[in-house]
């Protein structure tokens, strides 16, 4: 037994002691308060005493207050579990693990899981180990699962470093990982066993070893039925999660097939009300339904608030108060096999939120371990910023560009052109075609049709590739903006009007190593920096991003036009080779239901 099970065996006596001696007394007790019993799924009026970081018990606890007991009455309001995020990832708020918890933590999160998938495609284990060590210098809980294979389309796309089973050992036995994330690279489950089954082996070499280790597996499974449903959660083991789920008939299927759906609602890809209907229409056991964010970014932390305001939309869906709740707490305990948190009962870690307001999930107070964090919305702790060595930085390799670089040429007067359609709120995105003009052998953008030029430009020194297409949905008038955020192999992404504004941002993003760059009339008329991985910034605090990226976003709306809120994301998941079903990576025009690549011009 290590010193960790014996420290908790003497916690646990004294524990013991309070509860049956009368000359031991409880730290604090919250009296009153309308209990939320996500075990029973009932709501109703009990105490909850705490002793340290731990529940004492529920119910009366009268006996248990002694003249040091500091007592709250929270009589009219609801004690819930501290709420768990499922699947998330850091870098997509752009924020340290620290500033995100500076954000989070007010509106009643006390535990995240994230997948490093986006700086383990950029830096590979030197990234994901840092961002671990991170995770174990903030007070709230945060656990990581990672990539086993990056990236996830080898020959579709460019990581940084590539990921694979004989990684695992290393990484799944560091602090603070707890399993391996979003099993990517067997999404495609029919195209991938049928060219490149050798990742399939792999997978299953990384998959069983977690499972033989005791850690956790997540699935990845858009749009997957019937033997390609089954084939990919075998492969994760035999047991999985999906947050890639967008439908209810979808959502029907997974569930009956034993996966954990992760409803996803986030700043961009909200998914929760049409997978909901899986319980609400068709009546199913939601206790494998679980709400998690995937992605947001810091404004809408800040803002919005975090699970709460994903439990406030479940609600609204029709959805009990209790069981939405339960899709935040027990729910994701159970499938992490978190034995210390998820409900509110004897010996479980004293994580709480007080909430006022049910229906409108308006959190006023957070317990993290038994200590009063947050109150009203602020953050009562001191969390010093946090600044990541220089070993993840620097990951922008390239020289820059000159205009013809991003050219897709054509010898005709009129050029058919392929062209990605954006779907606001999806990551997943239509198939077009258009005609458009060409320029001394180059192929123009067409403002008024809406269809714009986009391109990805590999950014690891690797191979200097650089894709092309189209896309119609950003509805921009001029410019272009840039960024080095590409889910998720995470090269250089720009989209534009003109190749002068497009090669301006890009050049800018080199410049930079890493961020974003907003060009106009070739010059560069706003940027951010994001050192770490060219994906997240330790020079800001978390407000302080919320503030520069929402201006950036007034930038793109005001000055170019942009008709598609939170353009930067949007954009960033254009670049998502494994979700249907045109995208852009720097090997060019990705068909992913085909898994081939597609000349940007129809010949």
């Amino acid at each position: 037994m290590d010193a960790q099970w014996i420290k908790q065996a003497m916690e646990y006596r004294q524990l013991v002691d309070v509860l049956m001696s009368d000359k031991e007394h409880a730290d604090l007790v919250l009296h009153g308060g309308q209990v939320v019993n996500v075990l029973t799924a009932e709501i109703y009026q009990a105490d909850l005493a705490i002793k340290g970081k731990y529940i004492l018990m529920v119910g009366d606890a009268q006996q248990l207050i002694g003249p040091e007991t500091i007592t709250v009455d929270v009589r009219g309001q609801y004690l819930a579990p501290g709420f768990i995020d499922s699947h998330m990832h850091f870098e997509s708020s752009m924020l340290t693990i620290t500033e995100f918890s500076r954000l989070s933590i007010p509106s009643g999160t006390t535990t995240l899981v994230a997948d490093p998938h986006e700086i383990g495609n950029a830096l590979g284990p030197v990234g994901m180990k840092a961002m671990a060590d991170e995770a174990g210098l903030v007070p709230n809980h945060v656990h990581l699962v990672v990539p086993s294979l990056t990236p996830d389309c080898p020959g579709l796309e460019t990581a940084g470093y590539d990921v694979s089973s004989k990684d695992m050992e290393d990484l799944l036995n560091y602090p603070n990982v707890i399993g391996i994330g979003e099993l990517q690279g067997f999404s495609n489950a029919a195209h991938v066993y049928r060219n490149t089954a050798d990742i399939v082996t792999d997978l299953l070499a990384s998959t069983i070893y977690a499972k033989s280790i005791g850690k956790m597996v997540d699935g990845n499974a858009p749009e997957l039925f019937g033997a390609e449903l089954a084939a990919h959660i075998i492969a994760a083991g035999g047991r999985c999660s999906c947050h890639e789920t967008t439908t209810k008939a979808e959502c029907v299927e997974k569930l009956r097939q034993g996966v954990y759906v992760f409803m996803r609602e986030g700043s961009t890809q909200r998914n929760m009300a049409e997978c909901i209907r899986a319980v609400t229409e068709e009546g199913l056991d939601s206790r494998r339904c679980i709400l998690a964010t995937d992605d947001m970014v810091a404004e809408d932390l800040e803002k919005l608030g975090h699970m709460n305001e994903i439990v406030k939309r479940t609600i609204a869906e029709g959805v009990d108060p209790a069981m939405a709740i339960q899709m935040v707490t027990i729910n994701p305990a159970s499938y992490f096999g978190f034995q210390d948190r998820g409900i509110l009962a004897p010996g479980m870690l004293a994580d709480v939120a007080v909430i006022s307001d049910l229906h409108q999930m308006k959190v006023e107070a957070v317990f993290l371990e038994g200590r009063l964090v947050a109150s009203q919305g602020e953050l009562l702790i001191d969390l010093p910023e946090y600044t990541y060595p220089d070993s993840v930085k620097n990951s922008v390799i390239r020289e820059p560009l000159v205009e013809k670089d991003l050219a897709i040429a054509s010898q005709s007067q009129e050029a058919r052109v392929r062209c990605i359609g954006l779907i606001p709120d999806q990551n997943l995105s239509e198939t077009l075609e258009f005609t458009l003009r060409t320029q001394q052998g180059t192929v123009v953008p067409d403002v008024r049709q809406d269809v714009l030029e986009i391109a990805c430009v590999e950014r690891y020194g690797r191979n200097g590739s650089i894709g092309k297409a189209f896309v119609q949905g950003f509805g921009l008038e001029q410019g272009a903006f840039a960024e080095s955020v590409a889910h998720d192999t995470h090269n250089i992404m720009v989209v534009g009007t003109c190749l002068k504004d497009m090669t301006e941002a890009v050049n800018r993003v080199i410049e930079m190593g890493g961020g974003i760059a907003v060009a106009k009339n070739g010059r560069i008329i706003d940027d951010m920096r994001l050192p770490v991985g060219g994906l997240i910034t330790d020079e800001l605090n978390g407000h302080e991003v919320s503030r520069k990226i929402s201006q950036l976003e007034q930038t793109v709306k005001e000055q170019l036009g942009c008709k598609v809120h939170a353009p930067f994301m949007h954009l960033s998941f254009l670049a998502l080779s494994t979700s249907p079903k045109w995208k852009i990576t720097d090997q060019g025009l990705v068909d992913v239901n085909n898994f081939t690549i597609l000349p940007p011009v129809i010949e």
